[in-house]
């Protein structure tokens, strides 16, 4: 996915740049970048691929290179940005977080007849943060263009620009499924798609905007250029997987909606008297533990940790293009703790389950270190699509995902008209669903969390948040 951090200040505000930017490191593997604007230099920038080295090993030497009182960064796990762009707008330096589904559509329709052209990436593909800028430059100033672009996109596109005059331009995008947060110091304002960024560096909150909402940002104030709209998307899973447990978003602490979505998990097993017998209570590290606790603390089972993911030295697991690289990267994590193992029933609980090849190493692992058996719990429901507005997956077809896989083992294509009832532990279908999946992965029990459950420990309003992968409604 991505994000993006910024600084409109009344001194250089590299420093602080550089560390609000490394505090979005959770967010993308790929490529990292940061535009600074001095009076003296103008406008400077620099990308690296962090595929390999973290993003503060790659920009250790940055303040030998740039300086400015206005920079913006990002970190992104798709295209190398940010990009400087002149344009009749000026010269600027612009980044996004986001997926553009439509590009040839809107190169083709918008851009072919004017004689505009592109850097054409491996395999030919346009930079998205290229072509988002030349659908902006397509009106008379940037609220216009912003406005044009994020109507013409199919995806989303949370926009964050520095302009020649060191101001900056933030807009969230269309119907929020992005957070964009507002902070302000005796010295400036700041632009983070994670608060606790700026927290860290003595910002206090300003404000979130809304849906929509476009803003600019200067070292005095932040003025209001588009208000916000009514209708608000915002992105379930950056709560149930995507968002650092500091994080907050809509004033959801992401941490404490996890503890409240595995204690829900937990009652509703204690309500079904199912999972009885186990010794321990565990996560699967990182993302997952939370949500085990929680479940712990309801179902008063003691929580372990049965494993330990070895981080010091290994990047996130699915780094790697290749799916094998990702198994064995994730493989070579796990340490076991054998007290903790052998003999043992052990119950785990998972953000989610998306394709599952990772989870079968992980069970495998355990039987091999002596579990009894091994049950599964996914903090969210079954993932029944694609994300195709913020590519939280590298899944490029629905049918690498193992709930429908199964559904197409089960009665093939016939199935996918019955997808809730699959989501549904309580349908035949639903029960087929787990059942097939215990089979194929070893588990002794298996469930996901009910739709119900995520919105529950969410606290938002259901027609405010975007499940669009659990259960394809936009």
């Amino acid at each position: 996915m991505g994000g993006f951090f910024g600084i409109a200040s009344k001194e250089d505000c590299m420093i602080d740049v550089f560390y609000g930017v490394d505090y979005h490191s959770h967010l993308g593997t790929r490529r990292a970048g940061l535009a600074a604007y001095d009076a003296e230099i103008g406008l400077q920038r620099k990308i690296h691929n962090i595929e390999n080295s973290p993003f503060r090993t790659k920009f250790e030497h940055i303040f030998e290179e740039m300086q400015g009182t206005s920079v913006i960064g990002c970190i992104s796990d798709s295209d190398p940005q940010p990009l400087l762009i002149r344009s009749h707008h000026g010269t600027y330096a612009i980044c996004m977080v986001g997926i553009i589904n439509n590009s040839d559509e809107l190169i083709d329709k918008y851009l072919s007849s004017t004689g505009d052209h592109f850097d054409a990436m491996t395999g030919g593909k346009v930079n998205s943060v290229e072509l988002l800028s030349a659908l902006i430059n397509q009106k008379k100033d940037f609220v216009e263009g912003i406005k044009f672009a994020q109507d013409a996109i199919d995806g989303t596109a949370a926009i964050l620009i520095l302009k020649q005059d060191g101001s900056l331009i933030a807009a969230r995008d269309k119907v929020g499924r992005l957070p964009v947060h507002i902070g302000k110091s005796e010295t400036g304002y700041a632009v983070s798609f994670e608060s606790f960024a700026y927290a860290k560096l003595g910002y206090e909150d300003v404000k979130d905007l809304g849906p929509g909402e476009i803003v600019e940002v200067t070292s005095e104030d932040v003025r209001q250029l588009s208000p916000p709209g009514d209708k608000m998307r915002v992105c379930a899973f950056l709560w149930s997987y995507y968002g650092y447990p500091t994080s907050t978003y809509e004033g959801i602490n992401v941490e404490a909606m996890r503890y409240r979505n595995g204690e829900i998990m937990a009652q509703s097993d204690i309500d079904k008297n199912i999972a009885n017998g186990i010794d321990y209570v565990g996560g699967v590290p990182d993302s997952g533990t939370p949500h085990a606790i929680g479940y712990a603390n309801k179902s008063r089972i003691p929580f372990a940790r049965a494993f330990i993911k070895y981080t010091p030295t290994w990047a996130r697991s699915f780094t790697p293009a290749k799916q094998s690289d990702r198994n064995k990267i994730a493989k070579m994590k796990q340490i076991p703790v054998h007290e903790l193992i052998k003999d043992k029933s052990l119950l785990f609980v998972d953000d989610s389950i998306v394709r599952g090849t990772q989870l079968k190493e992980t069970v495998d692992f355990l039987y091999e270190n002596g579990a009894k058996a091994v049950h599964m719990r996914s903090a969210c429901p079954p993932i029944m699509y694609g994300c195709k507005f913020l590519n939280f997956s590298r899944a490029t077809d629905d049918m690498e995902l193992i709930a429908r896989r199964v559904i197409m083992e089960l009665e093939g294509e016939e199935g996918f008209n019955h997808i809730e009832e699959y989501s549904d532990s309580n349908s035949e279908r639903g029960k087929n669903l787990r059942k097939v999946i215990c089979e194929k992965f070893n588990f002794e029990s298996l469930e996901f969390q009910s739709l119900e459950g995520v919105v529950k420990a969410i606290g938002l309003e259901p027609c405010k948040l975007c499940t669009y992968c659990w259960n394809g409604k936009e």
